[in-house]
């Protein structure tokens, strides 16, 4: 199977988690910047939850892609909210794109919510969701 990571990250959070899901399926993680250029298995996309929307970076990311991708796996942090699997589904859904049934998702530090997350366990927890996928 091809894999490909991408995530958009403006706190470090999100480059934590794509860090370790990349690590686990053995590719490099690139931020929504670098398009895909070529067809892909498994899409890892990460975001995370801004003003409760998704980031307008991941949908031009989605928005532009442009080879086959089998399958979006959503990831993400948020202090607050829980995630941003509805919005990653709805944006991809519009290109025809299928997404997992299960995401990742983790607590993100926001001031004094959930202080010090994502942390070790939960780069590990990333990692091992990951592998579910090989």
């Amino acid at each position: 199977m091809k894999f490909a990571v991408r995530y958009y990250s403006k706190t470090g959070h999100t480059t934590k988690l794509a860090k370790a899901i990349a690590d686990a399926v053995g590719v490099e993680a690139k931020t929504v910047d670098v398009p895909l250029e070529e067809d892909v298995d498994i899409l890892f996309l990460g975001s995370a939850v801004y003003a409760t929307a998704l980031d307008s970076n991941v949908k031009q990311f989605i928005d532009s892609i442009n080879v086959n991708v089998g399958k979006v796996v959503s990831f993400s942090s948020a202090a607050i909210l829980s995630g941003t699997y509805k919005q990653v589904k709805a944006a991809c859904e519009k290109k025809g794109i299928a997404v997992a049934d299960e995401e990742f998702f983790c607590k993100g530090q926001f001031k004094m919510i959930a202080k010090g997350r994502p942390n070790a366990q939960d780069e590990a927890d990333a990692a091992a969701f990951a592998k579910k996928f090989l």
